[in-house]
């Protein structure tokens, strides 16, 4: 028995450094941390750097709800993200509570096993009533868990090859020198050797807590508060990050669970004053008031501080390692307030002015667009100057593909070009808002209309495209929306100047805030969080851009594609001079775009004629990249390079050739390796044709037409906020009508 679990151990922990391996994309170093103590992070991002982190483990989070033993699946979640952040190489410390309930549940144990049968069957049932156990006194609890607490967290840790070690202190600890000293050379040692210091106060020595009225009974237990042991000992060593973990999701503006509480995503010394605070946890005596001044004197003491929910590993997710990698999780103490609003505070503004701006009238969000087209052009030189910025820093760094580099540049003609759509949309706006779409008569003087409304805020997040704001912009002042835009870093100067003239036409109406930029620190995934905040994600940019958005966003719908696999289909039936302009257009003309063919299929037939080899003369001649398929392969002697999958988008001049022996068998292909986008057929055979567009599932499908079609101007919607593969709602070029929802109202 022994052997067979040393045996499961070591499978253990093999399998796990093999995880950890995996899951270390970005390897830390000594140079990465090289951050002398003294100032704290002032943005999440920079907590990626911290190498010396203490954790906090409140009352509530080791303890189970019953109050009398520990919450054991909790722990071994905080456990395991503890060991992988000491492999990556950081130093770890871990201030816990938990030794009161596990002495409490081992003594009441023993309780019941030296009652005798009658008295334990007194009550019924098999059970105890709590009356008949006598009141626990905490110190006698404590002396009683401490060591099995400490073997409990020695087990865990072995499953990863991590050692721990034990430290008791008291207040005294930190008031005498000398003692202060031992200490702190006790925890260097410790570190040193790359062992966990599991630390936490002698509750069999300390006094008892005053008694408060939320603490009083027999089935509660009052555990010493450790947030000012965290924060006393993280200064002492001179931590990177102080991570305090309890049962509420960090600092509320007012009591959680009231109607008006907001959680706090950044709080700023200074900024307490304005905090209301509520009841204290069910264990504990600290509450928030006293974390919040733990956590400000460590802040004063150089050291970062997060307050974040470890009681629900489900719903939070790896709570520590996430706020390690930066993520917007719990409340992150700052010194140093941003100079702008903050994305929450942003998304507030924009819902607030675009409620006024959907009651504008019709006209009067026409003009705001017009006006909009009107600048572009006034303000040309600014706009390409500015441009011209982005282009040198990109350039200079170089390291964006020149697919990337021709979409960032912006040039007179593509700005006259994005007037002209605009005022398309401005004249679509005159009936967008309201317009009633149905009416019903359910009884008498009883009418009611289903008409159209704005969806909300939609956040936009697009890359190096700053043609992409005046677009998205319009359509969402068209349709009444509230708009956040988060655009790449690498037009960051175009985008800005670009946002302050939409926010000059905004304002001939009052509603200015209508449409922010979101220029501050904050990653997507964190965006992705506001679900409450935000109705609509659309992404602009590459499918891996996408793909990220889509398994990020939390309960927030996302109209997008992931990938843009386009096929065009070359029929045995096919005009020559048609299938040479359509397969050219669809593969060169922008092959970085999402409807860009990537497939090529051919009819069998056509193999042995010379269209076949026209076809390839024209892909050669434009240095096209041609793949086998594996029929194709089958076929030739002499094959280009076999496809390594079907299933690829390669959004450069390349392109996968395979060979079909019908239209059906060009559909089922499609089906199996398409990704919905758009997909054509190039036939002179109506019938033929008919069946494609009919069987095809995708969300543009065309007939002797280039793929690069599917596109919201070439449409006549006069811009689009990007292309949806999605089953519901809008689907292919999403224009004006693809940001409106309906709702039901009485018409009398």
């Amino acid at each position: 028995m022994l052997l067979r679990r040393l045996t499961l151990c070591s499978r253990i922990r093999q399998d796990y450094q093999r995880h950890v391996c995996r899951l270390l994309t970005r390897p830390l170093t000594q140079a990465r941390w090289g951050r002398a103590h003294g100032s704290s992070f002032a943005h999440r991002g920079e907590l990626r750097q911290a190498k010396r982190i203490v954790v906090k483990l409140g009352s509530a989070v080791v303890t189970r709800g019953d109050e009398c033993g520990l919450a054991l699946g909790r722990l071994a979640s905080i456990v395991e993200q503890v060991a992988m952040l000491q492999i990556q190489g950081r130093e770890m410390m871990i201030v816990t509570s938990g030794a009161v309930a596990f002495g409490k549940q081992r003594l009441r144990h023993e309780i019941l096993l030296s009652q005798s049968v009658r008295q334990a069957l007194h009550s019924g049932n098999n059970q105890l009533k709590d009356t008949s156990l006598p009141v626990l006194e905490a110190r006698a609890c404590a002396a009683a868990g401490q060591s099995g607490l400490m073997a409990l967290y020695e087990a865990m840790f072995t499953q990863y090859s991590t050692c721990t070690a034990q430290v008791l202190v008291t207040n005294l600890d930190f008031h005498d020198d000398q003692k202060r000293q031992n200490l702190n050379s006790t925890l260097q040692e410790l570190l040193r050797m790359n062992i966990v210091p599991i630390i936490n106060t002698n509750d069999a020595v300390v006094p008892p807590p005053e008694p408060n009225s939320d603490l009083q009974g027999v089935n509660v237990i009052s555990i010493k508060d450790n947030d000012s042991l965290a924060a006393r000992l993280a200064v002492e060593m001179k931590a990177d990050l102080l991570i305090a973990l309890s049962d509420v999701e960090g600092l509320y503006s007012s009591p959680p669970g009231t109607d008006d509480a907001k959680l706090i995503d950044m709080f700023y010394p200074g900024d307490e004053q304005s905090i209301i605070y509520g009841t204290k946890s069910r264990v504990g005596i600290g509450g928030m008031e006293a974390k919040v001044k733990a956590a400000l004197w460590a802040l004063q003491g150089g050291t970062s501080v997060v307050i974040a929910n470890g009681t629900h590993p489900k719903v939070t997710g790896h709570v520590i390692t996430d706020i390690v990698e930066g993520r917007k999780v719990g409340t992150f103490f700052s010194e140093i307030k941003p100079a702008g609003p903050t994305v929450e505070h942003q998304t507030e503004m924009a819902r607030s002015s675009g409620r006024t701006l959907a009651s504008l009238h019709p006209d009067q969000r026409s003009e705001i667009i017009c006006k909009l087209a009107e600048l572009l052009t006034e303000k040309m030189e600014e706009i390409l100057t500015a441009n011209k910025m982005d282009m040198d820093l990109a350039e200079n760094a170089g390291h964006l593909p020149p697919a990337m580099l021709k979409r960032l540049s912006l040039s007179p003609a593509k700005l006259n070009s994005l007037a002209i759509g605009l005022l398309q949309i401005a004249v679509a706006a005159q009936d967008s808002v309201g317009r009633v779409l149905r009416r019903t008569r359910v009884a008498h003087n009883l009418e009611l209309e289903q008409i159209t409304v704005p969806i909300g805020v939609l956040l936009v997040i697009f890359e190096a495209r700053p043609d992409c704001l005046p677009q998205v912009s319009a359509l969402a002042i068209a349709s009444g929306n509230a708009l956040l835009l988060k655009g790449g870093k690498e037009a960051a100067n175009t985008n800005r100047v670009l946002h302050q003239l939409t926010q000059e036409a905004l304002s001939m109406h009052g509603v200015r805030e209508a449409v922010q930029l979101v220029s501050t620190r904050e990653e997507v995934e964190d965006l992705c969080r506001l679900d409450k905040m935000i109705d609509l994600i659309i992404p602009r940019g590459s499918s891996q851009l996408v793909r990220n958005i889509q398994r990020a966003a939390k309960g927030i719908p996302v109209l997008g594609h992931s990938e843009g696999i386009c096929h065009v289909y070359v029929d045995g039936e096919a005009s020559v001079d048609k299938v040479i302009k359509i397969v050219r257009d669809s593969k060169c003309d922008y092959p970085a775009a999402c409807n860009a063919m990537e497939s090529l299929l051919i009819h069998r037939d056509i193999l042995t004629t010379p269209l076949f080899d026209q076809i390839v003369d024209m892909l050669r001649t434009e240095r096209v990249k041609i793949h086998a398929g594996p029929r194709f392969a089958s076929y030739m002697t002499f094959s280009p390079s076999e496809a390594k999958s079907l299933r690829t988008e390669y959004g450069d001049l390349e392109c996968c050739i395979e060979v079909v022996d019908s239209m059906q068998e060009a559909v089922d292909h499609i089906h199996k390796y398409g990704s919905s986008h758009t997909d054509v057929i190039i036939t002179e055979n109506e019938d033929t044709a008919e069946q494609f567009l009919q069987l095809l599932d995708s969300a543009c499908v065309f007939w002797n037409a280039s793929s690069r079609f599917a596109d919201g101007y070439r449409f006549g919607l006069g811009a689009e906020v990007g292309i949806s593969t999605a089953r519901i709602h809008a689907r292919g070029p999403v224009g004006l009508d693809g940001l409106l929802t309906t709702k039901w109202r009485d018409s009398n």
